[in-house]
């Protein structure tokens, strides 16, 4: 059985205070790693390190004051906790400021040997109101023996794009640090479970805790079921996922039904979608008939 544990911890920070937001998120991931020494993976919501604040408090400037390179002092110390606690930390995300000069909204995953092993720029800002650059590729990491788990952010979740590209690239879990603080967090939840639905996946979605967000975190089974929805305060999600479940629902079919991944492999690549400018859905890599793949197609 392949399975892996996290901890989604529904938390807020400091606001304009990062290095006491630091010291809380640290201070959490040692609490969790004591109190649940099965976990795995901790995973906290979007722009916490950042330490940015509430919606309506918010500073214009903020975001230009903290942005940093994805290298330095404040990476080196989340890899160094990642290291100390045994965990894969994936720690929401950061103002990241690009060789470009441009300013993105990055989620990072760290490895227990302390090592960034992925990096992902937020492809859908949530517009006009964010003002970070966009990212345009979609980014998943490996987690040796166990699984293939994706990254999205927040409002990414809002584009079926997203979700489809993840799994296609063979995404079992997606891991979604969210900062969601307006009354359509339930329109987020739907898309949660249309994503883990329509593309067999765990969706972890993980909100920020009042009065940083509104909460709500869920995470939902790879059959578009919630199998754990938390209130709108600080709380911990726990859970042991099941990913032999994601090979079960897509060889089977979702509640023994439904196989869409088979009959994109049948039928994906005589599809017109003027959108894509007319390119047909390929097989993904690691179905059965991954060899209809044309060999000019990146793997």
């Amino acid at each position: 059985m392949r399975t892996l544990t996290i901890a989604a911890i529904q938390t807020a920070p400091i606001p304009f205070d990062v290095e006491a937001t630091w010291q809380r998120f640290a201070d959490q991931v040692r609490a969790v790693r004591d109190t649940f020494p099965h976990v795995e993976l901790v995973v906290v919501p979007e722009l916490v390190l950042a330490a940015e604040a509430p919606l309506l408090q918010a500073r214009a400037d903020w975001m230009d004051r903290v942005a940093l390179p994805l290298a330095g002092p404040h990476i080196d110390r989340i890899c160094a906790l990642a290291e100390e606690t045994g965990l894969w930390l994936v720690p929401g995300t950061l103002y990241e400021r690009g060789d470009d000069d441009k300013i993105y909204n990055t989620a990072i995953a760290v490895s227990p040997l302390g090592e960034v092993v992925a990096r992902y720029r937020k492809v859908f800002p949530w517009q006009p109101y964010e003002q970070t650059a966009p990212g345009s590729e979609f980014v998943v990491f490996d987690i040796p023996g166990t699984g293939r788990i994706g990254l999205a952010i927040c409002y990414d979740g809002s584009f079926p794009e997203t979700a489809r590209q993840l799994a296609w690239l063979g995404a079992e879990v997606i891991i979604q640090p969210t900062l969601t603080t307006t009354r359509d967090r339930e329109m987020e939840l739907v898309c949660s479970r249309a994503n883990a639905w329509t593309n067999q996946v765990y969706v972890v979605n993980v909100n920020g805790a009042d009065p940083a967000g509104v909460g709500a975190s869920v995470v939902v089974d790879p059959e578009g079921i919630i199998r754990q929805q938390a209130g709108s305060g600080e709380e911990v999600l726990v859970d042991t996922l099941d990913l032999d479940a994601v090979t079960r629902v897509r060889t089977y079919g979702t509640f023994g039904l439904n196989r869409p991944w088979d009959q994109i492999a049948r039928y994906g690549q005589g599809i017109r979608l003027p959108m894509y400018d007319g390119a047909g859905i390929h097989t993904p890599p690691w179905h059965d008939n991954a060899e209809q793949i044309p060999a000019s197609t990146p793997r």
